[in-house]
C-alpha cells in the first residue's frame, strides 16, 4: 500500500511540476502547433545554421509518428558517456531491438570515458556525429549546435523534466532518464550496525556512520574522491533537498548574498557539505581517499564492504548488478529535514540532442531513434530511473521515499537563463557543472587539517559575492 501511494505521489508531483514549468516562459514560447514560429525563433540565434535550423523546425518530437517512418534509411552516430553499458552489451542489445522496427537505420555508437571534457572539445570542432548528450554549454549557444526538438509548452505535455535545456521556449534536449537524489546504502550493513530507522538529519546520518565504523568492517561513507566526477554529485542536493524550495537553485541562488551560511537548524548548503567534512575528519570514509576505485566500489557496496555512497538513483541498478547480493542494495532519501519534511529532488539526467548540421535524412533518423529510446526502449526503467514519460512506470526502489515531498527544480526566470552559468564561470565554483575540485577540497582539508570547514565556506562566499559584483547580478 505504501509503495503504491509513494509512486502515486511521485508521479503526481512530477507531472504537476512539469506542467507548471510551461508557464514560466509563456511570454516567449512558440506556439505548440506552429512549426514556422519554431523555425523563426531559432533562426535568430545564428546566421551560420539558418538554413539547416529552418529545415529542422519541420521536425517535431511530439508530432513525429514512429509508425509512419518504418522505411527510414540512414547511418547515424551516437556518442555517449555510458562506457559500462557499451562494455556489457546493453547498448548493442537496445540497438538490435530498435532495428527490429527500423532495419534501415544503422546506429553507430561510441562510449567516451572523459565525456564532460571530451564532448565539449568535439562540439567545438563539429566532429561528433548526429546524437550526443548535451555537455555543459551556455544555453544561449544551444541553437548554434543543436536542432530544436519542440516547444517547451508542447513537449512538457508528454515528457517530464524537459526544461533543463530549453531557451526562449524551445527545447533542444530530452533526458534519457531521470534521477531522484538520495543515498545508496547496504541494508545488511545497516542491520549489522544496529541502525533500525533511516536517518533524517545530517547529525543522525553522521551518528549512523559512526555505528557502521564501530560495529562492522564496512567503510561507512565511500567518497569516490579519485574518480573526480563523482564529487560533483553532492551539488545535486543544493536546491530542493537542502532547503525545500523548488525555485532556489535556478532562480534565487544567484542572487543570494550569503548562500553558504550556517542556518543553525541542520539545513541549507552549509550543512549539506558539512556532512562530508565531518565524515572525513572523523575517519568515517575510506582509509586512503586518493586510491578510490569507481568500478570496484560497485561490487564493494553490493557485498557489504561499503555502507553508504552519495549518488543519484542512476547508480542503483549498477550496484545491484555488480555482485551476488542485489537484495542488500537500498536507496534512501538524503538525510536532511526542512521544517519537519524530507524533500526529494527529481530531475533529468543527461539529455539527448541532435546535431543541427546533420543532413535532413540523419536528422529524421536521429529523432526517430531518440523518440524510440525515450518511449520504447525501457532504458530509463532498467537503469532505476524516474520515468521521463508522463504516466510511465517507476521502479520499486523508490518505496523508501514514501512520505517525502517530491520536487523538481524550476527553470530560471525569463531574462536570467544564463545567470547560473555566468556565476559558475566567474566564481569558478561550477555548481552542477563539473565543479569537482571544490568538493575534493573539502575532503583534503578535513583529512589534513589544512582548513576548517568555515574557512572553505567563507572562501566560497567571497568568490560568489565577487562574481555577483563583476556580473552586475543583484545580491539580496
Amino acid at each position: 500500500m505504501k509503495k503504491k501511494n509513494c509512486l502515486a505521489l511521485v508521479l503526481a508531483a512530477v507531472m504537476a511540476l512539469s506542467l507548471a514549468a510551461c508557464g514560466d516562459d509563456a511570454g516567449v514560447s512558440a506556439s505548440a502547433t506552429d512549426k514556422t514560429e519554431v523555425s523563426q525563433s531559432v533562426e535568430t540565434k545564428t546566421d551560420e545554421t539558418k538554413t539547416e535550423t529552418t529545415e529542422a523546425g519541420a521536425l517535431s518530437y511530439t508530432t513525429l509518428n514512429l509508425d509512419d517512418h518504418k522505411d527510414a534509411s540512414a547511418t547515424i552516430k551516437f556518442i555517449h558517456h555510458k562506457t559500462d553499458r557499451q562494455a556489457d552489451g546493453t547498448m548493442d542489445a537496445m540497438i538490435a531491438k530498435f532495428n527490429e522496427e527500423f532495419p534501415n537505420i544503422k546506429v553507430e555508437t561510441e562510449a567516451v570515458t572523459d565525456y564532460a571534457e571530451d564532448s565539449l572539445l568535439r562540439l567545438s570542432t563539429g566532429d561528433w556525429g548526429d546524437i550526443m548528450f548535451i555537455p555543459a554549454v551556455d544555453k544561449s549557444d544551444l541553437a548554434t549546435y543543436f536542432m530544436p526538438l519542440d516547444t517547451l509548452d508542447n513537449l512538457s505535455q508528454k515528457l517530464n523534466f524537459v526544461d533543463s535545456w530549453q531557451f526562449d521556449g524551445i527545447c533542444y534536449g530530452i533526458p534519457y532518464m531521470a534521477n531522484a537524489q538520495g543515498v545508496l546504502y547496504n541494508k545488511a550493513v545497516f542491520e549489522k550496525a544496529g541502525i533500525t530507522t533511516l536517518p533524517k538529519t545530517p547529525d543522525e546520518f553522521l551518528a549512523d556512520l559512526q555505528l557502521i565504523k564501530d560495529n562492522t568492517d564496512a567503510i561507512p561513507l565511500y567518497t569516490n574522491y579519485a574518480a573526480g566526477w563523482t564529487m560533483g554529485a553532492w551539488d545535486a542536493y543544493i536546491g530542493c533537498v537542502s532547503n525545500g524550495s523548488n525555485t532556489y537553485m535556478n532562480q534565487e541562488f544567484v542572487h543570494d548574498a550569503d548562500p553558504f551560511k550556517d542556518s543553525g537548524d541542520g539545513t541549507g548548503i552549509y550543512n549539506l557539505y558539512r556532512i562530508l567534512y565531518e565524515a572525513t575528519k572523523n575517519g568515517l570514509i575510506e582509509e586512503d581517499y586518493t586510491t578510490t576505485d569507481w568500478e570496484g566500489c560497485k561490487g564493494m557496496l553490493n557485498r557489504g564492504e561499503i555502507g553508504t555512497m552519495v549518488l543519484g538513483s542512476w547508480a542503483y541498478a549498477q550496484m545491484q548488478e555488480a555482485d551476488s547480493h542485489p537484495e542488500d542494495v537500498g536507496y534512501m532519501p538524503f538525510p536532511m529535514t526542512v521544517n519537519g519534511t524530507q524533500y526529494v529532488a527529481a530531475g533529468g539526467d543527461y539529455n539527448y540532442c541532435i546535431n543541427v548540421n546533420s543532413s535532413d535524412e540523419n536528422k529524421l533518423a536521429s529523432l526517430i531513434f531518440v523518440k524510440w529510446m525515450t518511449e520504447k526502449s525501457d532504458w530509463c526503467y532498467n537503469e532505476g530511473g524516474y520515468t521521463v514519460v508522463i504516466g510511465g512506470k517507476n521502479p520499486d526502489m523508490y518505496s523508501a521515499f514514501d512520505g517525502c515531498a517530491v520536487l523538481s527544480d524550476q527553470p530560471a526566470l525569463a531574462g536570467e537563463e544564463t545567470f547560473l552559468n555566468d556565476m559558475n564561470n566567474e566564481s569558478e565554483l561550477s555548481f552542477n557543472a563539473g565543479g569537482n575540485a571544490k568538493v575534493q577540497r573539502i575532503i583534503e582539508a578535513a583529512a589534513t587539517g589544512s582548513e576548517s570547514f568555515d574557512d572553505i565556506m567563507n572562501d566560497w562566499t567571497a568568490a560568489w559575492n565577487a562574481a555577483q559584483t563583476e556580473l552586475g547580478i543583484e545580491a539580496k
